[in-house]
Formats: structure tokens, sequence, C-alpha cells
């Protein structure tokens, strides 16, 4: 089922959470949402929700408005919100049995979607605790159980890691990505490795509007620009290697990066790339490479760059 955003603004006083932003998601693709604290998120995640009407444009789910089928859109939709409300009195079997009822599951099928949520969501061993005596981890599980009962064929998550230990994230991050197999998912975050590990796709939002979509290698492709190398070589005085390196035709700039250990830094011309071209002038020169790796730019580099001006 497709997510189709057409300028959607929404505001609190005269301040835009949203400004004008319009985006796609296909069916069974999984969108990361990023953002700095402030930037939108959660205010598209609850008008993607139906928990608030846009002042502005309009969602569109399985061709069904946010304005005029609301009650249509929340049956085919799982939401997890950042702050997870469960009734902690309750053990897990009785609140998702609780939940179910809620989404008007036929009777004689609740039995049979708590016991997927149980083994989906890895809650056997735990499903008769409180969930006040769950760990945090186990609480998201909970979440996620919740808000995949009425299997929606959307599932939108805002900040499902927050306060997990490393572990749980990882247990979480797992978790995610079997679902997204099967449903379209969006993922809000700010942790970066994160949205790169579970997504196939990357939206940064900033002041409310969206500053890049693309994968994380088209956004490091877009932000590197001229390729640049980590070049090690031996075999030869580093000045001298220094030179012949300059000499190539497709190089822009050379820097030493350590110069006892006889590592550089190559820029090459835009367009162009200079690998051969090493290894070539290596071979004729009797050098020989200690190390030839592309230099990336780091993920956190291009969401700094994208939402400090």
């Amino acid at each position: 089922m497709d997510i189709v955003v057409e300028h959607l603004t929404k505001r609190y006083g005269p301040q835009k959470a949203v400004d004008n932003i319009s985006f796609r998601v296909k069916a069974g693709e999984v969108l990361g949402f990023l953002g700095p604290n402030g930037a939108g998120k959660t205010t598209t995640m609850k008008a993607l929700s139906c928990f608030i009407l846009p002042d502005e444009g309009d969602v569109k789910i399985g061709g069904f408005s946010v304005r005029e089928h609301p009650e249509e859109i929340k049956k085919h939709i799982g939401y997890l919100p950042e702050n997870n409300p469960l009734y902690q009195d309750m053990n897990i079997i009785e609140f998702l049995e609780f939940i179910a009822k809620i989404h008007e599951i036929p009777k004689h099928l609740i039995q049979e979607r708590l016991l997927d949520m149980v083994k989906v969501c890895g809650l056997e061993g735990e499903k008769h605790k409180l969930i006040k005596e769950l760990s945090k981890g186990y609480q998201q599980r909970v979440g996620l159980a919740q808000a995949l009962i009425h299997d929606p064929d959307i599932l939108i998550l805002d900040e499902p890691t927050t306060g997990l230990d490393p572990n749980q994230i990882v247990e979480i991050r797992k978790l995610i990505k079997r679902i997204g197999k099967e449903k379209t998912v969006i993922l809000s975050s700010h942790i970066l490795a994160e949205v790169e590990a579970t997504c196939d796709r990357i939206m940064i939002i900033n002041n409310g509007r969206v500053v890049v979509d693309g994968t994380a290698e088209e956004m490091r492709k877009q932000a590197r620009g001229n390729e640049i190398l980590r070049l090690g070589v031996a075999g030869g005085d580093i000045n001298d290697i220094f030179e012949k390196v300059m000499d190539i035709e497709s190089v822009e700039t050379v820097d030493f990066i350590d110069f006892e250990c006889q590592i550089l830094e190559v820029q090459s011309y835009s367009n162009a790339s200079s690998v051969k071209a090493i290894f070539d002038t290596c071979v004729a020169n009797n050098y020989y490479i200690t190390e030839l790796t592309p230099i990336e730019t780091k993920l956190e580099d291009i969401f700094r760059e994208l939402t400090t001006h």
C-alpha cells in the first residue's frame, strides 16, 4: 500500500512545524525519516496516522485521504509513538487481547493473532509477565506487537529504539528489518547508524522541509563529489612517489596523511577516476601499493551539513 504526501503543512500558532512537504513511499519500502529535534518528524507521522489533521495539503494512503476517510486509513496503519503508551498493570497477553478487541478483530481469530505476535516479536518467555516488570527493550517489543496485532499494511515507528541499550537496539533493528520484508515501514530516528542499517531509503527533514531524499550511497556520492583515495605506497622515496602521483593527468591534488608510513590522500578531477592510473604508475616505477581505498563521506557529516545551515 503506497503513501502519497502532497504539500503537507501543519502550524502550531505562528510556527510551521511542517512546511509544504511532498514525498511518496512505495509498498514494501522501509523509509528512514531523519532530522534533528524539532524538525517536524513527529508532526508528519501524526498526520500520516490520522492523529492530527494538516492545515494544508493532504496524505493519501491506498488512495484514501486522511481528510475524508481517516477511519478507513486507521485500519491499515500500525503506529508506535515515541512514548509507547502501555498499560503497566496488565500482562502482555491481556494487553494484546485488549488491543485486538479495540481493532475489532473477530473473536475466533484473536487467539491466533496473539500467538503470532508473541512469536514474531520474541515475547514467548515473557508473555505472562506484567508490563511494568519488563525491561525497556521488551516493552518496545510489546509496543511493536500492539502496532501489528491487526495485521496492518503500513507500520509507522517514531523513535522505536529510544532509551534502549546497544544489545536491545540490535534486537529491535533485526525485528524491524524482518517486518519490513512484508510491510511498508516509516521509521523515524536521529540515530544515523540505525537508519542506515535498517532502511532502504533515507529522507532528511529540517525546519519542516525535506532537504534530501535518497539511499545512503546516493547521499554519499552527492556529498563526496570528486573521487578521494587513501593511497599507501612503498618501494621508493616518499617525495618521489608524491611527484609521480601528482603528475597523473586525472589527479587534482595530493596531500600527505602520514609521511612516515608513506600514506597520501589523492583527489581526482570531477568525473574522473585515478585508480588505474595510480596502479600503472606504481608498476612503471617498481613501487608497490600497500593501501588503496576510497574515502567515504560519513552519513553523520552529511546530516550535520544539511541541518546546520
